[in-house]
């Protein structure tokens, strides 16, 4: 399920709750369900703004507009133009870009993986390019519709055998055994 669905649901349900809790203090003449309430419609608002993605995206412009000011300490009398390099926070280059790329972020929040497929899963996807079950279940020697325990024995094998740092090891048998497993157990 995406986490931003279940955010919103759960935003939903607690602004309900805040709902009915003012109309109770309504009804009865009471104040204390309206502290009740309060604390409701805060959770509830602070579950839309990380489901929505502001949450995200105004810690992300925080993070650059102080990477961005660490890097510019000195001010504008030095002779290197007021910038400084390296040391601590030294923020990033000119030449870097946001993880992910430039077009990462589409304006609403939502986080675009490679061929604008949303989130990690999407990311997933598009990397894998229609990698089907037949062929991750052939990756790691297996036959079609094995249960998750055999896939798990299996990759863990795979991955002995095929993982980098070991005396035979190959780097893309290891990435290939790693996007099968992941393909299948999704």
């Amino acid at each position: 399920m995406n986490n931003s669905r279940l955010l919103m649901g759960m935003t939903v349900v607690f602004a309900v709750m805040a709902g009915l809790m003012v109309l109770l203090a309504l009804v009865f003449g009471d104040p204390v369900p309206l502290f009740v309430a309060a604390a409701f419609g805060g959770a509830s608002y602070l579950f839309w703004y990380q489901g929505s993605g502001k949450l995200r995206q105004s810690l992300y412009e925080r993070v650059e507009q102080r990477a961005r000011a660490n890097n510019g300490r000195g001010g504008p009398g030095r002779a290197d133009g007021g910038r400084t390099r390296g040391g601590f926070g030294a923020g990033p280059r000119e030449d870097w870009t946001p993880p992910g790329g430039e077009g990462r972020w589409d304006g609403s929040g939502e986080q675009r993986g490679p061929g604008g497929a949303s989130g990690r899963a999407g990311a997933r996807v598009a990397a894998r390019d229609g990698l089907t079950d037949a062929e991750a279940y052939a990756t790691l020697g297996l036959d079609p519709g094995a249960d998750q325990a055999d896939v798990k024995r299996a990759y863990r094998k795979r991955v002995k055998e095929t993982h980098p740092d070991t005396g035979d090891g190959d780097e893309e048998a290891f990435k290939e055994v790693t996007e099968a497993y992941e393909h299948l157990t999704e």
